[in-house]
């Protein structure tokens, strides 16, 4: 099955304005690329909440502070052009930085409050670069509904408060974490894990949901975290880069599990990146 890609915002512009004349709802899945089986599942997912499905393909410079980081990110368009032709989409999008980011570009979108801490606190400009491309992409698509993973969670709460502060016409679905059959949660970078690193990595998912547990029966962060961050040095994480429980909504620090909450983790397997969360709480036992 053939599948259009578009490149440039003018042409994508001209095939929205037919589809929203015809009264068509739009719904668009943002990615980077390297598409795994959590990607597909978001893709899927759009197709029924749209009669029209648009897939971006965009590595976006400006969320990235670490040069190496961004040149070594996969690229491959073709393989996943190969793997969502079957699933029926309408058009992967795929600008380049020059399209997303013309000479004198000068804007930035800046989310408070979500975005502080956590991932924030370690990746200087990470949200401010998210905020401004997922804005762009979703004017540039015209969506009424956007899908986004849980496993990236305070990615997601950024996008759900800019939609809602800056009034945009779009509903935000998020779709749980998809994991690999030993509970790794599904990530474009879990490719340049070694094999042993591989091995380890489900470690990160387990300590999680002991801790998850133990935290939905009222025990206290703290000591919780303490043996958990211990649990998984010994199983070769270095460093844990966080590891904290926040109330789901705002992400605010919270000491114990009173309301829906989320344990969020960041930490290096050798020189890959891992994050995960699982939620926490009343609502989640």
């Amino acid at each position: 099955m053939s599948l259009a890609i578009i490149r440039s915002p003018s042409t994508l512009r001209s095939v929205v304005a037919r589809w929203k004349r015809a009264g068509e709802r739009i719904a668009v899945v943002p990615t980077m690329g390297a598409l795994h089986e959590g990607h597909l599942a978001l893709v899927r997912e759009a197709r029924a909440l749209g009669q029209r499905v648009v897939v971006t393909l965009f590595v976006n410079p400006k969320q990235f502070n670490n040069a190496d980081d961004l040149a070594g990110y996969p690229r491959t368009e073709k393989e996943d052009a190969a793997k969502l032709a079957p699933l029926g989409i309408d058009v992967l999008y795929v600008p380049d930085a020059a399209a997303m980011y013309p000479a004198g570009f000068a804007t930035t979108i800046s989310v408070s409050g979500v975005s502080e801490g956590l991932c924030g606190a370690h990746r200087t400009g990470h949200f401010d670069g998210v905020a401004t491309v997922v804005t762009k992409l979703l004017l540039q698509t015209g969506a009424d509904a956007a899908l986004f993973g849980e496993k990236d969670f305070q990615q997601l709460q950024v996008i759900r408060r800019l939609v809602r502060d800056l009034d945009l016409p779009v509903e935000v679905h998020a779709h749980p974490t998809v994991r690999e059959d030993d509970g790794l949660a599904m990530s474009s970078r879990n490719r340049r894990l070694t094999a042993g690193q591989r091995q380890a990595a489900p470690a990160l998912a387990r300590a999680l949901e002991n801790a998850a547990e133990r935290l939905s029966a009222g025990e206290d962060a703290e000591a919780v975290i303490t043996e958990t961050r211990a649990a998984l040095a010994k199983a070769g994480f270095d460093p844990v880069e966080y590891l904290e429980l926040r109330r789901e909504d705002d992400l605010a620090p919270i000491t114990r599990a009173n309301a829906p909450a989320r344990l969020l983790a960041a930490a290096w397997l050798g020189g890959v990146r891992l994050i995960d969360n699982v939620p926490v709480g009343p609502d989640h036992t």
